[in-house]
């Protein structure tokens, strides 16, 4: 069934990203109206997101904002479909970064950096870092359910030079590049929720309080990477820019948590900034009632 699945699929996929993004978002328009009008996937979830983000709005800025962010999650679609066949030329035009010499000094003195970055603008095509950024890029990944489109993801996201890593893997190879003395960017996207009983950390994120991922604090501290934040800028429709934050060259000089506290409040500040594209339609504050229930169950184990 996977490769049956895959054998119809794949060659529409590869005939859609051959056509220029121009056209595509043609269909990216069409299906903006059957997604939010006809089946209304996960406009609740998108609304009450935004409320408790931003509980100043009105009811109608609200809803502009979730119709802004769906014409935007489908230009996210079309423009992952474009991946695969999207060349250098263009979407090193297209993805453009405002400070690349930031990543590249740390790397020419030697340091592995812990890029942490968030579902906002366009997280899609972050697999043209390589184009931008000296030292070897490793992202990531869960591996999907059909071996199929694991592998045309997997060489997807490879096609510029990113080095794929499956995720119960990730801590294994810094720590075999860290014995080797070899440098690396490991890209870290650290806004989605733990899951409850395994978090370890909880902040405030758009004034709730929520648990977080703090992998990135705790795997900077115990290489010694540097850790830098990574900000997505939609500029208008297609094109995006990508700025570059020093965090901190010192992470053991951090107490606890403190560098996903600042990388939290960067991520904030860019979503405030173009608020209707980041990737609401998650359950981003799922947990926010759950804190009690979390001490419990610590208190106990």
């Amino acid at each position: 069934m996977n490769f049956i699945v895959y054998f119809i699929s794949y060659p529409i996929l590869w005939c859609l990203s051959m056509l220029p993004l121009r056209v595509l978002y043609v269909f990216s328009d069409f299906l903006f109206y059957v997604l939010y009008y006809l089946i209304g996937y996960r406009k609740t979830v998108v609304k009450d997101n935004l409320r408790k983000a931003f509980p100043e709005k009105s009811n109608e800025e609200i809803d502009r904002l979730c119709k802004k962010f769906f014409r935007h999650f489908l230009d996210i679609m079309m423009e992952s479909v474009k991946s695969l066949t999207i060349s250098k030329k263009e979407i090193a035009k297209r993805y453009r970064f405002k400070n690349p010499e930031l990543v590249n000094n740390l790397a020419a003195e030697g340091r592995s950096i812990a890029l942490v970055g968030a579902h906002q603008a366009n997280w899609e095509w972050f697999f043209s870092i390589p184009l931008a950024l000296d030292p070897p890029v490793y992202a990531s990944y869960t591996k999907l359910a059909n071996p199929y489109f694991d592998k045309v993801v997997k060489n997807m996201r490879s096609r510029f030079g990113v080095i794929t890593v499956k995720s119960e893997d990730t801590v294994k190879t810094m720590f075999k590049n860290y014995k080797a003395n070899k440098t690396g960017l490991y890209l870290l996207l650290s806004d989605q929720s733990p899951m409850l009983l395994r978090a370890t950390y909880w902040t405030e994120f758009f004034g709730i309080k929520v648990p977080v991922h703090t992998g990135a604090a705790t795997l900077s501290k115990k290489f010694n990477f540097a850790v830098v934040n990574y900000s997505v800028e939609k500029v208008k429709r297609g094109y995006y820019e990508a700025e570059l934050t020093l965090i901190t060259d010192e992470p053991k000089s951090y107490q606890n948590f403190d560098v996903i506290d600042e990388y939290l409040r960067l991520t904030e500040m860019a979503i405030r900034k173009q608020p209707g594209y980041y990737l609401w339609s998650h359950k981003r504050f799922k947990h926010e009632h759950s804190y009690d229930e979390w001490l419990a169950h610590q208190k106990k184990s």
